[in-house]
């Protein structure tokens, strides 16, 4: 690793003990940082926010944990995440990329968390949203959520599928990896969750309760990747119309709409945009560049979004302090009151840096003047495992907690600006690309 980065990992590890407090206070050792290169400071971020997976990672499973709280260090210690574990395993990836670990490293970890999968609560082969690291079992999201759930099991896989395509042509031992892999995604029900054959997913089931929570996946939101992936099943698929009728409400789901003259292209139901992580959870793996179907242009969609909700920041209705050109990004977050899904029809002042970090690459330059703002001028915001997950210039808040669905979209959207790494993987897969051409997506 350049020696400057390992440096500042230090520096910033020192800065720890600067952090217990709530409030903001600047520190004065901007110079430490403010001469590195643009790709230094991408692979500082990238390093930061990898050891949240690497590091941070519940040590029996090697799953992600679903959240750190450095100022309470022995929370939820046992608790891992499905989707946030999905997308460690794209996270290592590019930590193996960019020299942070050897690719047998990487393997070994890999191993760890598949064996643990295979034994895991499952429910018609979904995993639930939350998982106990050291015994497997579910533990329940909420009263009723305690069986399984479709969009994190997709996040899920969605991180399978890009390590099966890693690991596809090695070694042996790499090679029955993969084939552990196939066996895990050919047993989840995607076709079971339409609920006796609705034409629309649901996201929930539980022994207990069985549909009662009711939620189907119907609008524009971040869980497209659930009917891509579930029409692609080799074994369990869902057929077109599911996508056409549940997900495009029989295309009520396009969008006329503009902000800031920008097309919204898609709405869910009546909010046409939403927080950032609709443009970042699908689009992991799932590489936006030139892919359209009958609804949208994906790229257009996705840019927009990201500009609409940076513009925004910049024209700051809420007369919010901080909020411009160098502090935006609205998304759900940790905030002033609980965890909230910040957007422009939601905004309480509060920015999370994974909003403007995880749009690299929809907004190269206007992400690039956040990160420098942030890691120049606001030092106190950033911990063990890169940026904290939000901060309030307004309420002079914030807090030393992470999340791993909000740490984990940063190292991975920035590779995918860097080398497109990701979207290269995981668009490699003869299957994947099987469930776009199912669903009339064309791309190149």
């Amino acid at each position: 690793m350049n020696v400057r980065i390992t440096l500042l990992l230090c520096f910033f590890l020192s800065m720890l003990a600067c952090n217990k407090g709530q409030e903001l206070n600047q520190v004065d050792d901007e110079e430490v940082i403010d001469d590195l290169t643009d790709d230094e400071l991408l692979d500082l971020v990238q390093r930061q926010t990898f050891n949240y997976f690497w590091d941070g990672a519940e040590p029996n499973s090697g799953m992600a944990r679903e959240r750190i709280h450095l100022d309470e260090p022995n929370l939820d210690q046992d608790v891992v995440t499905t989707g946030g574990s999905g997308f460690g395993l794209m996270t290592i990836l590019v930590g193996v990329k960019r020299g942070f670990i050897t690719r047998n490293q990487a393997f070994e970890r890999f191993e760890k968390i598949i064996n643990f999968l295979e034994s895991a609560d499952r429910f018609h082969g979904a995993w639930p949203h939350w998982l106990n690291g050291k015994t497997g079992k579910v533990i329940p999201f909420s009263s009723k959520d305690d069986g399984g759930d479709l969009v994190e099991t997709a996040f899920l896989v969605q991180g399978l599928l890009a390590v099966q395509e890693y690991f596809k042509n090695g070694n042996e031992e790499e090679k029955e990896l993969t084939l552990k892999i196939q066996q895990l995604w050919e047993e989840v029900e995607w076709n079971w969750y339409t609920k006796n054959d609705e034409d629309v997913l649901y996201w929930h089931w539980s022994p207990n309760f069985e549909w009662d929570l009711n939620l189907k996946l119907s609008g524009y939101n971040e869980t497209l990747i659930t009917y891509i992936l579930a029409a692609a099943s080799p074994t369990h698929p869902i057929s077109k119309d599911v996508y056409e009728k549940g997900w495009a409400n029989t295309g009520a789901i396009t969008s006329s709409e503009t902000s800031y003259a920008l097309p919204t292209v898609l709405m869910h139901n009546v909010q046409p945009v939403g927080p950032l992580f609709w443009a970042h959870y699908s689009f992991l793996g799932l590489d936006p560049n030139r892919l359209k179907d009958q609804y949208a242009n994906y790229w257009t969609l996705n840019q927009n979004h990201a500009k609409i909700i940076y513009n925004y920041c910049v024209d700051n209705p809420g007369n919010f302090e901080g909020y411009g050109e160098k502090y935006w990004g609205l998304t759900a977050s940790y905030s002033i009151n609980g965890y909230v899904a910040h957007s422009p029809s939601e905004d309480l002042g509060v920015i999370s840096p994974t909003a403007a970090l995880s749009s690299f690459p929809y907004t190269p330059q206007e992400s690039m003047r956040f990160l420098r703002a942030l890691y120049e001028e606001q030092q106190n915001l950033i911990g063990l495992y890169g940026p904290y997950d939000a901060f309030s210039l307004s309420n002079d808040w914030f807090v030393p907690r992470y999340l791993a669905i909000d740490q984990g979209p940063i190292p991975i959207m920035i590779e995918n600006y860097r080398s497109q790494f990701i979207w290269n993987l995981f668009m490699g897969n003869a299957e994947v690309q099987n469930g776009l051409t199912k669903l009339g997506f064309t791309s190149n």
